[in-house]
């Protein structure tokens, strides 16, 4: 009953699966998927606080933290002192990581192409809407 009725599992699957897929076209950028989402998350006019970011990523503070550090080394992302509330704070993409960012992207875009395709009959604006009111 679980094998084929559990939601979680599958989700889980099908999270791995696409997971794995986008590993392996962003790794010609040294990025992960994950690393790739949190880079697009900081993509903004002004850099955001960790709180929202944490909060898209559906990320404690401190898992966020650990991710970051990675990004940090490669000078892709910097933490400041937010300059309203020195107590917290932000965190900009550089403009290392911006242009990594403009060389992936396209990448992003032609392996979400390819998954959309090869499942032709799948709604996908409906199926995203759903995992939004899942999360």
């Amino acid at each position: 009953m679980v094998k084929d009725r559990c939601l979680c599992l599958h989700v889980q699957r099908a999270a791995r699966a696409l997971a794995r897929r986008f590993d392996e076209a962003l790794r010609p950028f040294e990025l992960t998927n994950g690393q790739f989402s949190l880079l697009m998350s900081l993509n903004r006019p002004e850099p955001p606080p960790m709180g929202p970011v944490a909060s898209l990523l559906a990320m404690d503070r401190t898992t966020l933290t650990a991710a970051l550090k990675p990004l940090q080394r490669r000078e892709l992302v910097a933490i400041k002192a937010d300059p309203s509330d020195r107590r917290s704070r932000v965190l900009i993409l550089t403009d290392k990581g911006r242009t990594l960012l403009a060389r992936a992207v396209p990448v992003w875009q032609s392996t979400h192409e390819e998954i959309e395709n090869a499942a032709s009959t799948v709604n996908w604006d409906s199926f995203r809407q759903d995992l939004r009111a899942i999360s």
